[in-house]
């Protein structure tokens, strides 16, 4: 049986950035992940996610993204892979909207550079987009968008090339402390290690039912159109990413044309409904792309031109809606990194340094405060 310092459950966006910082930081570190790397059966892929910084969430995040935003370029540089994209973003609705009130509330808590636009203005510096006049944005230069699987590809390559030993397509089965460590087992074999770190994505609700905290796992589709009259006007360089806030709080975010084939993606943000991994239904149906279709097409006329694909992935949602990052309450050689709630991506690196300080110092400097599960459960460590 083989033994380590220190296992990872779980190599998507969060775990695969856990294996690399602890791996960096001389820990033996054993990956495992039930499918192959880099796999589009979870949450870490898309091709892109909405990175920002005035965010209308929770002021006690912008610390964290700040640094996220920091991380990527050391992430990139070492793995010679293009991951970050900054094109700027606006965040657009009625002045009293979460969206364009909280990210301001964000943006002047954390002094960070920023612009209140009204619909005239939006008209103008973006012709793609037909705000009602009753609208106002916040539009920031830093925020952009990254690419998941590069993400993900760049924390494995790195991980692997500090020496973690990394298994792919081995289902972990069980896990349990011990008086000497943790124990893990899989399809496979059994492992051992001191410590244990979990990032299960969807799979919380199941590696994860000690916890106590009532995940729910909701299905969301990404779409792909062809806009009318090209994808020039929606190109990286001219175009930013968007959350945008429509009647009854309903929220659909997009990004800019980025690929060769002049692409162009928009999604909701929530409102999906109810799955579970194993249960998702994968088929992306007529009435649903005839749904946002009509909803995007009042503020982007252009936009849903012609349907190119969609894909699926999941939400694993906390109730409510902020992370749990924390030693486990009830087993002190375990970490967890769960319920990111569709908005955790752009915290993929900053995370992977916060689970290393979780497993070697027993603490972190970072501000994790609001994402420790007794909030939820009550139950204190």
């Amino acid at each position: 049986m083989s033994h380590y310092d220190v296992i990872v459950i779980g190599l998507g966006g969060m775990g695969s950035a856990a294996a690399y910082r602890l791996a960096q930081r001389g820990q033996r570190v054993l990956g495992l992940d039930q499918f192959a790397p880099v796999h589009n059966l979870g949450s870490s892929h898309g091709g892109s996610r909405v990175t920002r910084q005035a965010y209308f969430e929770d002021p006690a995040y912008v610390p964290l993204l700040l640094r996220a935003h920091e991380l990527w370029a050391g992430i990139e540089r070492d793995s010679g892979r293009k991951i970050f994209t900054r094109c700027g973003g606006i965040m657009l609705g009625g002045p009293d909207s979460r969206t364009v009130s909280g990210s301001l509330a964000s943006a002047r808590e954390w002094d960070l550079p920023h612009e209140i636009l009204d619909a005239s203005e939006v008209r103008r510096r973006f012709p793609t987009m037909r705000p009602e006049d009753h609208e106002i944005a916040l539009y920031e230069e830093n925020a952009g968008f990254v690419v998941p699987e590069g993400s993900v590809a760049a924390h494995l390559q790195l991980a692997a090339r500090a020496g973690a030993d990394l298994h792919y397509e081995e289902k972990v089965l069980s896990w349990q402390q011990t008086s000497t460590g943790v124990r893990v087992g899989t399809a496979q074999n059994f492992y051992t290690a001191e410590q244990l770190v979990i990032c299960p994505g969807a799979w919380a609700p199941r590696l994860l039912t000690e916890l106590g905290i009532e995940f729910t796992v909701e299905r969301q589709i990404q779409y792909w159109f062809a806009p009318s009259g090209g994808a020039g006007p929606f190109r990286a360089e001219r175009h930013p990413i968007y959350v945008w806030e429509g009647e009854h709080g309903r929220q659909f975010y997009g990004f800019p044309s980025h690929d060769d084939a002049g692409s162009v993606k928009v999604a909701f943000f929530r409102g999906g409904e109810t799955c579970t991994p194993e249960t998702i239904d994968r088929t992306v149906h007529a009435e649903e792309i005839g749904g946002i279709s009509e909803f995007v097409g009042r503020k982007m006329p252009s936009l849903p031109g012609g349907f190119l694909r969609a894909a699926t992935c999941m939400y694993t949602n906390t109730p409510d809606e902020h992370f749990v990052i924390s030693r486990h309450p009830t087993h002190d050689r375990v970490v967890v990194a769960c319920g990111f709630s569709g908005h955790g991506f752009k915290f993929v690196p900053v995370v992977g340094e916060v689970l290393a300080d979780l497993v070697v110092d027993g603490t972190t400097d970072h501000p994790i405060a609001l994402f420790d599960p007794a909030r939820l459960t009550g139950v204190a460590r």
